[in-house]
């Protein structure tokens, strides 16, 4: 059984943690305010007894906390953080099988991302199975919500994943202008039960819930890429509300080819992030094999 690992991410609220997982939880969306709404819930039980919970969200990938104000998360976040993945770890219930409570309603929230031009907009429910890039309303003829987005005269590009969408904006706008009414459309959009996307656009890059039908077109090296991306580097950087996907690898030159997808694509710290980040750790982990990694659309 896969090891559940959690990571942190602060929201636009300074009371309200999210514990992101690794791995889906539960197949629903959960609300509780108090220790007797949370009678299904021996997770969010337990969670009650540590005496600075107020509330406690239960979604697909993340647990969210909100605090009360007689600490402060940087106290006992790491604390919180362990308690919960020692119970996950050990078939803790989340959600037991006679469920009455009631499902929460469609929150999403806006968060920063490191590129000044980006905002993440994330959601409380599953939007997507995979990652899906648009560049221009022209590629987004298979995404009704992506078409939508492109009809704001300040948007640039649409990324969407599994719980939220990276907008990029053109700079005749500041974000704070702006972000209220973007994130109400969204809101209302999922509320409305309407299509995220109706096809799925085609791939030239792969990653390991793909690797199966490409095993016998790829090396050895390519392989080992693909993983150690998608284990170490990609919940980092989806956590800023983007994406990188490994396209190829030359045995001779030794050079990778990823691609940059939302927040990440244009950020002016991508460059930094891939020289000192993405590339140190496949040199450290595959050793004597890697020259350079390298952007294809940055």
């Amino acid at each position: 059984m896969k090891t559940i690992s959690l990571y942190i991410e602060k929201t636009n609220s300074d009371t309200i943690l999210k514990f992101s997982s690794n791995s889906i939880l539960t197949s629903g969306s959960y609300d509780f305010n108090n220790i007797d709404e949370a009678k299904n819930s021996p997770l969010a039980q337990q969670l009650f007894h540590l005496p600075f919970v107020k509330r406690v969200f239960i979604s697909a990938n993340f647990i969210a906390i909100e605090r009360f104000s007689i600490v402060e998360w940087a106290d006992v976040e790491e604390e919180v953080k362990e308690q919960l993945e020692n119970y996950l770890n050990n078939n803790g219930v989340i959600i037991t099988e006679e469920n009455t409570t009631k499902k929460i309603p469609v929150e999403v929230y806006a968060e920063v991302t490191p590129n000044p031009s980006v905002l993440k907009f994330v959601a409380n429910k599953k939007l997507m199975e995979v990652d899906v890039e648009y560049k221009n309303i022209e590629e987004a003829k298979n995404s009704p919500l992506a078409t939508a987005l492109f009809n704001f005269p300040f948007t640039k590009e649409v990324f969407i994943s599994e719980n939220y969408v990276s907008i990029t904006k053109f700079d005749i706008v500041e974000w704070g202008e702006v972000t209220v009414e973007v994130r109400s459309f969204i809101k209302q959009y999922i509320a409305d039960g309407n299509k995220i996307v109706t096809a799925y656009p085609e791939k030239e890059t792969i990653s390991t819930n793909e690797k199966s039908n490409n095993t016998e077109s790829l090396d050895d090296v390519s392989l080992q890429i693909i993983s150690i991306l998608d284990e170490y580097i990609r919940p980092a950087v989806a956590a800023d509300g983007g994406n990188i996907l490994f396209q190829s690898y030359n045995q001779d030159s030794k050079i990778v080819n990823v691609i940059l997808q939302g927040a990440c694509s244009g950020c002016p710290s991508s460059t930094i992030t891939l020289k000192n980040g993405i590339e140190n750790m496949l040199k450290q982990l595959i050793p004597g094999k890697i020259e350079e990694v390298v952007a294809v659309n940055y």
